[in-house]
C-alpha cells in the first residue's frame, strides 16, 4: 500500500510538471506572426490611401519597398523561432524524463536510507493504545527497585554511625517530620535509596493533607533514583500529587516528562521539557539533565530539531539512544555531565555553568564530585562577589555547603 501511495504521489506530481514543461511559450511562438500581421496591415493601409489620392504613387512605392523588406525579415525570424522552439521543447522533454527517473529512484533511495521498508502500519491510535497498555502493565516500584543496579559509594565510618544513631532516635520518635525528612536525606547520600523512600513516606504520613509539592516531588525524585532512573506508577502518582498542589513545579514536570518519554509519548514530553528549558533559569539542575535527554525524545517523537544550546549528544549519540535501556540512558547523561566538568577545568566557563555543574552533580546524588567543583570554582572566582554568590546558592542546593 505505502509504496502504491508513493507512485501515485510521483505520477501526480509529473502530470502537474511536465505539461508546463512541454507547453509552448506563447510570447516567442507569436512575436514573428505578430510582426507579419503588423507589416501585412500597413501594406492594406499603403494601398487605401493610395485610392483616396492621400499618398502619391512615388511615395507608396517606397513605402511598399520597405515594408515588404521587413515582412522578410520577419519571416525568417518566424523560421529561426520555430527551430528554436523545437530544441527546446527537445530539451524539456529530456529534463522531465530526468526529474521522472530523480523522483522515483531519489524517493526510493531515501526512504530505503531512512524508513524501515519492511515495518508495518502503526496508525496513531493503534501506537496511543500500545503505550497505554505498557503504561499499565509496567513494573511497580518494589520490583524496580530490587532489579535496579546498586550504586556504591564511599563513605566515612564517622559518617555511618550518626546515620545509625539518628535512625535509632527516630525509632521512639515516629511522628518527627524533620527527623525523617533528615534520615532520608542521609539515607540517599549512603545509597539506601529504599530506606530513603520509606523514610519520606514516613513524612508524608506524618504530615498528611499538610503535605506540600516539595515533600511529593522529593519522594517521587527518590523512588526514580532507586529504580535507576525508571518512573514507578507510584512515583507518577506521587508527582501527580506534586502537580496537582504546584503546577508551575519544575521538578514535578521534568519528572513528569521522563514518565512521558518512558512511556511511549515522547511528542508530550518533548513539549514539556521545551517548556522548561524556556522557562529556565539556566543554571537549574533539571536543564542540564533536559539538554542531555531532549534530543533523542525528539527523535521518538519524529520532530526535528537543532538545539545549539544542548552540550550532548551528538547525532550519532541520539541515534543510539533509542537503542537503550534505562540504565545505559543514565549512564549516557553522567557521560555528558562528565563532558561539561571537562571543558570547564579545560577551557573555563562562565559562573553560571559552573553552578550548573554544582547542581547536576547534586542531582545525581555525586556530592562529592559537586563538592570539589565548588572548591574549584570558590578558588576561580574569589574576586567576583556575584559570581561567589551565584555559585554558593549552588552549592547550597547539592548540599555540600550551608
Amino acid at each position: 500500500m505505502f509504496w502504491l501511495i508513493a507512485a501515485t504521489m510521483i505520477l501526480v506530481t509529473l502530470a502537474l510538471m511536465v505539461p508546463v514543461l512541454l507547453r509552448r511559450n506563447p510570447a516567442l511562438a507569436k512575436a514573428a506572426e505578430l510582426d507579419l500581421q503588423v507589416y501585412k496591415d500597413q501594406l492594406a493601409e499603403v494601398e487605401r490611401d493610395v485610392a483616396r489620392g492621400v499618398l502619391p504613387q512615388e511615395d507608396a512605392k517606397a513605402v511598399r519597398l520597405e515594408v515588404s523588406r521587413r515582412i522578410l525579415a520577419a519571416d525568417k525570424r518566424s523560421q529561426l523561432e520555430d527551430v528554436a522552439q523545437g530544441a527546446g521543447r527537445g530539451m524539456n522533454i529530456g529534463l522531465s524524463l530526468v526529474i521522472a527517473a530523480f523522483l522515483g529512484v531519489g524517493s526510493y533511495g531515501l526512504y530505503v536510507s531512512l524508513g524501515v521498508p519492511n515495518l508495518p502500519d502503526q496508525p496513531l491510535a493503534g501506537r496511543i493504545e500500545a503505550a497505554k497498555q505498557a503504561r499499565d502493565n509496567r513494573p511497580n516500584q518494589e520490583m524496580a527497585e530490587a532489579s535496579a543496579p546498586p550504586l556504591e559509594r564511599e563513605v566515612a565510618p564517622e559518617y555511618v554511625e550518626l546515620v545509625q544513631k539518628l535512625r535509632d532516635v527516630l525509632k521512639t520518635r515516629q511522628n518527627d517530620v524533620n527527623g525523617f525528612r533528615l534520615l532520608a536525606n542521609h539515607e540517599a547520600r549512603l545509597g539506601n535509596f529504599t530506606a530513603a523512600r520509606l523514610a519520606q513516606q514516613r513524612v508524608l504520613d506524618v504530615l498528611g493533607d499538610k503535605a506540600g509539592e516539595q515533600d511529593y516531588t522529593d519522594l517521587a525524585e527518590i523512588m526514580v533514583v532507586a529504580a535507576g532512573g525508571y518512573v514507578s506508577p507510584q512515583a507518577e502518582q506521587a508527582l501527580a500529587l506534586a502537580i496537582r498542589l504546584d503546577p508551575k513545579s519544575h521538578r514535578a514536570r521534568y519528572y513528569s516528562g521522563l514518565t512521558l518519554a518512558q512511556n511511549g509519548r515522547p511528542d508530550i514530553a518533548y513539549r514539556m521539557w521545551q517548556g522548561l528549558l524556556d522557562e529556565g533559569p539556566k543554571d537549574a539542575p533539571w536543564i542540564p539533565l533536559i539538554q542531555a535527554q531532549i534530543g533523542s525524545v525528539a527523535r521518538a517523537a519524529g520532530i526535528s530539531v537543532a538545539n545549539s544550546n544542548a552540550p550532548g549528544p551528538t547525532a550519532e549519540d541520539v541515534k543510539n539512544a533509542q537503542e537503550m535501556s534505562e540504565e545505559d540512558r543514565q549512564d549516557m547523561i553522567r557521560t555528558m555531565v562528565a563532558g561539561l566538568s571537562e571543558r570547564l577545568a579545560r577551557e573555563g566557563g562562565s559562573p553560571s555553568e559552573w553552578a550548573r555543574l554544582i547542581r547536576a552533580y547534586g542531582v545525581l546524588g555525586e556530592t562529592g564530585k559537586a563538592n570539589t567543583i565548588w572548591s574549584e570554582a570558590k578558588e576561580k572566582f574569589d574576586a567576583d562577589p556575584k559570581a561567589l554568590k551565584l555559585l554558593h546558592e549552588a552549592a547550597r542546593a547539592a548540599e555540600v555547603s550551608r
